[in-house]
């Protein structure tokens, strides 16, 4: 073999050894890739279970479900401070007739001579800050003037009394009708059903 053709040789086995390397250096280099890839992608699917979590919530979640708490806390006090305040404007407007139909109903026993001169209509909860009431309507019926004592019961979904009230009207014209408000404090924000369980005419 001459020279030149040796020179040839060991060129050509230089050239295929760095192809060879330049091959194996991508190859390592696409595999290494390929693997930080995967692994960034487990990485950002990766949801943890926080239902096997112990300790304490973050302090966000605690200050929202406190913000929340509060939030009612303060609605059922405003609830039944309107209804404190109705039952109070109520009892105020009508106080001494209440107190002059309260001493008239002492003696009376059995439901009176009056009850067919009184209907009840509820008062929508919504105005009275949940508070039951009922507009007592009192119609009367003779031939003169004549006042009126009316009690009326509010009773629960069994029946069951659960408060009272009595309202009253003094020398009322004959025809003539009044409208008081009878009123419980009890229970509210809990439908309580209203009737009429003494009426006397005097």
């Amino acid at each position: 073999m001459d020279r030149r053709h040796s020179r040839a040789v060991t060129t050509g086995a230089v050239v295929a050894a760095a192809v060879t390397v330049a091959v194996g250096l991508s190859a390592c280099s696409s595999s290494s890739t390929s693997s930080s890839a995967s692994s960034s992608g487990a990485t950002s699917s990766f949801s943890p279970n926080t239902a096997s979590f112990s300790g304490s919530p973050p302090s966000a979640l605690a200050s929202n479900a406190s913000a929340a708490k509060s939030a009612v806390s303060a609605a059922a006090s405003s609830a039944g401070a309107a209804a404190a305040s109705f039952e109070a404007s109520v009892s105020a407007a009508g106080a001494s007739a209440k107190a002059a139909a309260t001493a008239a109903l002492a003696s009376v026993t059995g439901p009176g001579n009056a009850i067919g001169d009184v209907t009840l209509t509820g008062v929508p909860t919504s105005t009275t800050g949940g508070a039951n009431a009922a507009i007592v309507t009192i119609t009367n019926s003779t031939s003169a003037a004549a006042s009126y004592a009316v009690k009326v019961e509010f009773d629960d979904s069994s029946g069951t009394a659960v408060d009272t009230d009595v309202v009253g009207v003094q020398n009322l014209a004959p025809g003539q009708k009044a409208a008081p408000i009878a009123a419980s404090g009890k229970d509210v924000g809990v439908t309580l059903t209203p009737r009429v369980v003494q009426a006397q005419r005097y």
